[in-house]
Formats: structure tokens, sequence, C-alpha cells
């Protein structure tokens, strides 16, 4: 019977049965059945045969090679890993096969449409427990608005990519270890190298390899050189360890028995969803001026709070973030430090939402107008500023909810509705809103309010104390709002239990609060930023911010400029995303007695700033020059690459980010090192070990780094002496230079 060739999965030729063209059919006994199969089933082929794909036709079945334990995969796959569009991060996975057959793994990149975007080898970081790694990206970063024309082809990349590990038998790097020994010892060589010859030969013929025409060419010249029996037995073996083949075996490597895992999703999302530096203000203190007539402040509007815009400009910040903007409840309004009397001159809360002038979807007649508020918009857009905008789910007693939806509050055996409190504390001045009764009715609301404010301009919400509420509730929401509008961020300012974090990060919230403020100490700073950098930055994106109206920790209180300093370097380098509240620049540090809060705080009273006074303190150069740096290195910050470096000393924090020049866009390699001294008051010395092959150094070479504080340069090896002092230097924020 005659044969014809066919191609096998792995890209060998084999010799199969040609269908039969003419003659009588006949019947087909089963005991000529077993003879046929025991003839044709499993021809004689020289040589060893390489492992076959085994189909998975099922979920849970094992293909040729296994391939477990793929990370990120939270909570049984249900809720996707997320990463900003173009951010780096890690996939790991075990893969192994029986005895001591080697193997390789690949990680593939697809984007939402199923297309191969990348695929990169893994590499095997603990033999002994089969952990295989990658570093990815899933498309390319941009910094394009919402607004802006280029967002559309932005838009087109977002949605759901997938990661696939693929298994593979590395039949390459199994024959090299057995023929080096052999050749080395003189046993069965030509054996060996004939089937070295055979292997490469397949290896350039196989289309899964994606081997361009001169890949191609210096395999089968190897080949050749190695069925060459006029050499000797160490040059035919060095025929196929070339530095080319071994870049091939690294790029284009020979796959057998090829094992997909199942595809791992990621949610991909739109840039500052990770990667973001924000700065809050309050509109009415923006402006404001003393009357010298009858010494009272005239508050601010929107009209000059433009001038918090232009300043959150100059420092490098992308998104300005509000307090709440509506009407201000009257009945049980606050006064002046969270008194529960309110002068009549005292503004009242910003949080104490509602009045008789409208409630979430109006503006405080004392900011101005809805096109006031769309007119600050456009000014931010117009200098490359987000907008976002608190977004408190309470009311004030006289918000027009109280009236209109009764039934949306909770109502007390008395017959009056009970206002917020977690006792001890109370807050008269906010009723919480219930859900018990009308859960869908609130939904249905706030989803028209946020619509409203979106098409105003708003792009981020940032909401107030999302835990208190249901998670499906914002669930529902935000997954309402962002399938109308899905440039729409949220920011969780959730400082509760690490469950409930999680589950609002499932629940759609883009970044959180968190609790940096209170990580202080080298362990402890070292221990977050493992947390916030690890495999719970996948959901979790924790947003670094050294103080906020409601937050002033002891340290911030009692280490002066250098205090200021040195939280400020932490945040901006210790989290893609972090966040200054105004005042930071004047050190605004005076704790209210028995409480980490500023006193005369600004949530109940308006301020009056002098801003050239920022110039003395030098924290407003410091905050712009780490804004320029996050952006002049874009690529090193990630949710997935922080290291902490060994230092000797209990003061002096040193931690690395490092992107691999695969994966930036200038094609080099992207490497921040960060050294703070944590203690304001006083000089520390330490040594600060760098593995350097970790970041792609060369040990020989060494590292010629710059420091973007000031410029100043130095040589780096394994072990580096480093001296910082407060009055000079807090830190050093050193980029590897190429030289």
């Amino acid at each position: 019977m005659s044969t014809k060739t066919t191609e096998s999965a792995t890209g060998k030729k084999t010799a199969s049965p040609a269908k039969r063209t003419t003659g009588t059919a006949k019947r087909t006994t089963a005991a000529t059945k077993r003879r046929r199969t025991a003839k044709t089933a499993t021809p004689a082929v020289q040589g060893e045969v390489p492992a076959q794909v085994i189909p998975v036709t099922e979920a849970g079945q094992f293909g040729r090679i296994n391939v477990l334990d793929i990370t990120p995969n939270e909570e049984r796959g249900i809720y996707p890993g997320r990463v900003e569009l173009g951010e780096a991060f890690e996939v790991t996975a075990q893969v192994f096969i029986e005895g001591r057959t080697k193997v390789g793994a690949t990680a593939v990149v697809r984007n939402p449409r199923g297309k191969e975007m990348l695929r990169r080898t893994m590499t095997c970081v603990n033999p002994g427990l089969d952990r295989w790694t990658m570093t990815l990206v899933c498309g390319e970063r941009s910094d394009a608005k919402p607004w802006e024309p280029e967002f559309a082809k932005v838009k087109r990349q977002l949605g759901e990519w997938t990661v696939t590990v693929e298994g593979w038998e590395d039949t390459y790097l199994s024959w090299l270890h057995d023929a080096t020994i052999k050749v080395q010892v003189d046993d069965d060589v030509e054996n060996a190298l004939i089937s070295g010859s055979q292997l490469l030969a397949r290896w350039a013929a196989t289309s899964d390899a994606k081997l361009n025409a001169r890949q191609r060419k210096t395999l089968e010249a190897a080949a050749a050189a190695m069925a060459d029996t006029t050499r000797s037995p160490q040059e035919r073996l060095a025929a196929a360890t070339s530095d080319e083949i071994t870049e091939l075996h690294v790029s284009n490597p020979l796959r057998d028995g090829l094992s997909p895992s199942a595809p791992q999703r990621f949610k991909v999302e739109r840039p500052k969803s990770s990667f973001a530096a924000w700065y809050q203000f309050f509109p009415r203190s923006e402006g404001a001026t003393y009357d010298d007539q009858n010494g009272r402040i005239k508050q601010g509007t929107l009209v000059t709070a433009l001038s918090g815009l232009e300043r959150a400009k100059a420092e490098g910040f992308d998104i300005v973030y509000l307090p709440p903007i509506f009407p201000i409840g009257v009945t049980n309004r606050k006064g002046r430090n969270n008194s529960l009397v309110a002068g009549p001159n005292d503004p009242g809360s910003p949080f104490g939402i509602g009045s008789e002038l409208g409630g979430h979807d109006t503006v405080d007649p004392l900011l101005g107008t809805m096109d006031d508020f769309k007119a600050f918009c456009a000014r931010a857009h117009e200098l490359g500023l987000e907008v976002a905008l608190d977004f408190a789910l309470q009311c004030s007693p006289d918000h027009p909810w109280v009236k209109q939806h009764p039934n949306w509050f909770r109502t007390k055996p008395d017959g009056t509705i009970a206002f917020a409190e977690n006792p001890p504390k109370k807050y008269q001045d906010i009723y919480p809103i219930d859900f018990n009764a009308d859960m869908p009715g609130i939904e249905k609301e706030v989803e028209r309010i946020m619509d409203l404010w979106v098409k105003a301009g708003v792009t981020i919400f940032r909401v107030d104390n999302p835990h208190t509420k249901p998670v499906r509730f914002w669930q529902d929401v935000i997954a309402a709002v962002t399938k109308k509008h899905p440039e729409v961020l949220f920011l969780a300012e959730a400082f509760t239990r690490p469950g409930m974090m999680r589950a609002l990060s499932y629940a759609g919230f883009t970044q959180s609060h968190c609790y940096f403020p209170w990580r202080n100490t080298k362990d402890e700073l070292e221990e977050y930023l493992l947390e916030t950098n690890g495999d719970d930055g996948y959901y979790q994106h924790n947003t670094f911010w050294p103080t906020t109206p409601d937050i002033l920790t002891a340290y911030v209180r009692d280490n002066g400029i250098a205090g200021h300093a040195v939280r400020a370097v932490l945040a901006a380098m210790g989290s893609p995303s972090w966040g200054i509240y105004n005042g930071f620049e004047l050190i605004e540090n005076k704790q209210r007695p028995g409480f980490e809060e500023q006193i005369d705080n600004e949530k109940y009273e308006v301020k009056v700033r002098n801003w050239a006074d920022a110039d003395k303190y030098g924290i407003a150069e410091l905050l712009t020059s780490l804004n320029k740096i996050r952006r002049e290195h874009v690529d090193a910050f990630s949710y997935h690459n922080v290291s902490i470096l060994p230092s000797s000393d209990s003061n002096i924090l040193a931690f690395a980010r490092h992107t691999p020049a695969e994966l930036t866009a200038t094609g080099k390699p992207e490497t921040l090192i960060v050294v703070v001294n944590l203690d304001g008051h006083n000089a520390h010395q330490s040594e600060v070990h760098l593995e350097m092959p970790d970041f792609g150094i060369d040990p020989k070479q060494g590292a010629h780094v710059r420091d973007e504080l000031t410029g100043r340069e130095f040589t780096w090896g394994w072990d580096n002496f480093v001296s910082l002092a407060p009055w000079a230097d807090v830190a050093h924020v050193l980029t590897v230079v190429e030289d």
C-alpha cells in the first residue's frame, strides 16, 4: 500500500497509510482488525520518540506535561487579577514531568479577541519544587486621558486578557545533558551525536518554534556539523551548543508534548487605574481670604479653586480630588474641631450632605453653580488633570431624601431617625442609609447621580466608608456605572478588616486607602511594601497617603520637615498610586489633643493659607521631583516588582523596583533603588546589599547609579555604604544608568 507524508504536532515528518481508491470492499472481522492494529499502530521508529501532544477534552485532565498552581489565581478563579494596561506583572506555575526528563514552560498573553500578543519562555526559579516564573505585560502603557481622542485606542485594549502557561518536554536540554556526559566519558558517543543531529533538524522544521529563515539555517548547519563524522566528537557537540543555538533555546525552543493550561483571566484596566498621583484640596479654602472689616473669612468658590488645579499641575500630580461639594445641612451642624454646636459663621462639614437647597445632585450655592463645576472640570482637563469627586452615601437631617424616601433610613422605636454613631463616637449631623428596605431603589438613585457627575466631567469617585454599606450594593452600582462609562474609576476609603477590603476590590473598587500611615518602623514597612506590591496587588491596589483630613499620625507630628520628606518618598516610591492632602507642603502637623487628626481640621472650617510660605520648607519642591521621577521612569512602577534590599541599620530602609528590558517602552531595563533614613532627627549609616544578577546587573561591571533627587552619581556593587542625615538628604532615589 502506498504512503503519504504528514506532519505531526511536533513538526516531525511521519509516514501514514494513503486512502484505498480502488478494489472491492470486504467484511472486516475483529481478528483482522487486531492484526492490522498490531502491524500499523506502532510503526518502528529509529531513535527516541519525542513526547506527543495529549488532547485535553475536559476540565481537570492532565496533558503530557503537568501544569499546576498558577498564580495569581484567587477565589477559585472567579475574580480575575487586575492590572493596568502595560503594567508589568509576574505569573508563576508548577510545571513538571515524570522521571528526570527536562521540561520548559512558556507564558502566552492574548488580548480580549484571542490574538496572541506576547510569548515569553519562563524561568525555573526553584528546580526542586518545579516553580516557573515570568514577568509579562498586557498591551502598552499609555497616558491618554478619557476625554482625549487617543483614548479610543486605549479603550479597545481594555477588558479580559488571558495568560496561558504551556508546559513542554525540553528534548534539547535533556539530550544535551546526557550527550555532554557521554562525550566526556566516551560512552555511546555516535548514537548520542546522531540523535542530536536529528533533533536539531526536527527543530528547524517545526512550525511551532516560529523560526525565521536565518534561524532555520543556523539549526540546519549545526545539524549537518553534528552528523559530520570527520570532525572530533567535541567539535560535533560544540556545534549544538553555540551561542546562537543557546539563544534560540530561550527565544524559539523546540517544544515537544505541548500542554497548555486553562487560560488565566486578567482584567486589564485603563491608565491611572494602578499608576496615579492624587492631590486633595477643599474648594472652599482655595482663594479664601480674611475680611478685615468684620473679622470673618470669605470662603473660596469653584472659580477661585482654579488655583488648586494650577498648584496640583505644577507639583506634577495628575488627579485632583475634591471632598463633597454638595449643600451642607443646618440641623445638628458641627462646629470647629467637631464641636457639637456650630457658631453662626461655621460652614459645617461637607460630609453632612443635603439641605433644602438640594442633595447629592446639587452644587453648594456657596461654591457656585453646576456650570461653574463644569468649567472647573474643563480647566482641569486642559491641564491634563482628572477630577475625582468624593461620594459619601450619607445624609444630613435636612437632605431631601429624608422626606422623599423615609424608608431609606433606620427609625428607632420612638419614631426618630437614628443618626450615625460608632460608640463612643457620634455623628449627630449625619443619617446613615439603611439598605434593608429598598436597596434596588437606592442603587437606581445612586447610578442616576453618578451619571450626572460623569457627564459634568468627573472620571473618578472616591467613596467614603464603603465598608459600612453592603458589598453587593457597590458591586451592582459599579457594574452599572462602568457599563455606561467604562472609563470611570473608584477609590475606596476603607480602613477595615482585610476580608472586607478584598471583597470591595472584587466588587470593582479600582484603588483603596490603606494602613500605610501607621506603618512607620523598618520591619513594618518592609512587610507592608511586600504585601502591597505582591500577589495582593492583583486585586487590592493600595494607595499610599502620608496624611488625610482624618489622619495625622504621631510620626508626622514628631519628625518635622524631615518626617514629611520621608513619608513623601515612601509613599511616592512605595506604591504605584499615592496621594497628598494639601497643607502637607506647609508642614501642617499639629494634632487635636487625644486624636490622630489635625487641630482646626479643615473638615469643619475654611482654611486661609499663605502658599508663599511653602518655599521655605522645600516639601513642594520634593513632591514635584518625586512626581517627575515617577513620570520619567513609569515602567519601573508596578504592584508586583518590589524587592527588599538587606540593610544593616534598623533605621535605614532599602528596596528596589525592577522591570526587564523586554517589557519597557525604551527596550532598556528600568531599575529604581530607594534608600530612606526613617529617623527624622539623627544621621544613620548602613551597608546595603544589592544582589546584582537579580536586577540584570553584571557583577563584573557593577552598577553606575544616579541619585534622581540630587543628581549625584555613584558606583554600586554587592555591598554599598550609605549615609543619610535628616538635615541633608533623607533618602536616595537611584536609577541604574547605562554607560
